[in-house]
C-alpha cells in the first residue's frame, strides 16, 4: 500500500487513465493574460459551476497542492491536485491524486495572434469501479466533455471582459 499523497501515490496517479476528455476555447486576449487567469486557482470558482477551489499548500505554482470541492445538493466531490509543471505562459500540469479523481491533467495556452489565445484543457482520469467503470465511461464522457467546454466558455468571457485574473 502506498502513502496517500506520498511520492509513490503521486507517481501512480500521474499515469494516464482510460477516461480521457478534452475541451478547447479561443480567448480574445494575449497568452500572458490568459495564463495568469488560469493560475488564479481560487478564481476557478467563478467559472466552474458548483465548485470552490483553494490553494492548500504553496503559492499556486509548481509543487503546490490545490483542492477543488464540487457540491450539488448533498452530493460532494473532493478533487485533490498537485501542480507538477508550470511553463509560463504555455502550460500548467497537474496530477489529480484523490480517492476518486486520479490522473494527470494539463491546461495549455497557444498564442494565435497578438490578442488571441487557444486554451486546451485535457484530462486522463483513472476510471473507478474496474470493468463497470470502463463500461460506464462512454455514457459519462459526453457530460464530462460538455461540462469542461461550458466552463472554458465562461472562463473566456470573464477574461475578455477583464474580470479575470
Amino acid at each position: 500500500m502506498t502513502d496517500p499523497g506520498g511520492a509513490d501515490d503521486l507517481r501512480e496517479a500521474a499515469q494516464p487513465g482510460a477516461g480521457e476528455v478534452t475541451a478547447t476555447v479561443i480567448v480574445d486576449a494575449p497568452a500572458e493574460q490568459v495564463f495568469a487567469a488560469l493560475l488564479a486557482w481560487e478564481r476557478q470558482s467563478d467559472w466552474i459551476p458548483f465548485t470552490r477551489v483553494r490553494v492548500v499548500e504553496g503559492d499556486g505554482r509548481e509543487g503546490s497542492r490545490i483542492e477543488a470541492v464540487t457540491a450539488v445538493g448533498r452530493a460532494t466531490l473532493r478533487d485533490e491536485m498537485r501542480v507538477v509543471r508550470v511553463d509560463e505562459p504555455y502550460e500548467i500540469g497537474v496530477v489529480h491524486h484523490g480517492q476518486l479523481l486520479r490522473g494527470p491533467g494539463v491546461l495549455r495556452c497557444t498564442q494565435l495572434g497578438r490578442a488571441r489565445t487557444q486554451v486546451v484543457w485535457h484530462e486522463w482520469f483513472h476510471l473507478p469501479g474496474g470493468r463497470a467503470g470502463r463500461l460506464a465511461w462512454p455514457l459519462l464522457w459526453p457530460g464530462s466533455k460538455l461540462g469542461l467546454s461550458q466552463a472554458l466558455k465562461r472562463f473566456a468571457r470573464l477574461v475578455e471582459q477583464g474580470q479575470l485574473p
